[in-house]
């Protein structure tokens, strides 16, 4: 089958970067992200996120082919903000929301499995 190995689906190539920056050229203050070895779940994630920052004019995501595994984070912001600060505050946020959740969930199991 043409059906590439289950491994190609999250394991980053050897010598390849997980996220690289492309700088814009036409638009003022926007650059696309490729992440690598990632799917909806994650683009998705990260496009909200970025709908948060008042400083974000434009945040979309991409998966170009279903067998190619990485997607396009297409950023636009204001002027006193670059993609890539955006981009970075943004996977910042994602793991202290996922920190805080790891916690809580930690907390309902050892409540949980005190009372049974």
């Amino acid at each position: 089958m043409n059906v590439p190995d289950r491994y190609e689906r999250f394991v980053v190539p050897e010598g390849a970067k997980k996220v690289s920056y492309e700088r814009d050229t036409k638009i003022m203050n926007a650059a696309t992200f490729i992440v690598e070895r990632e799917d909806h779940t994650i683009g998705n994630i990260i496009r909200m996120q970025l709908h948060r920052d008042d400083n974000v004019l434009f945040a979309a995501y991409q998966l170009p082919h279903p067998l190619k595994y990485r997607i396009l984070v297409r950023i636009q912001t204001a002027s006193q903000s670059s993609p890539m600060q955006a981009y970075n505050q943004a996977i910042n946020d994602l793991d202290k929301e996922l920190d805080v959740l790891k916690y809580e969930l930690e907390g309902a199991f050892s409540r949980f499995s005190r009372t049974y």
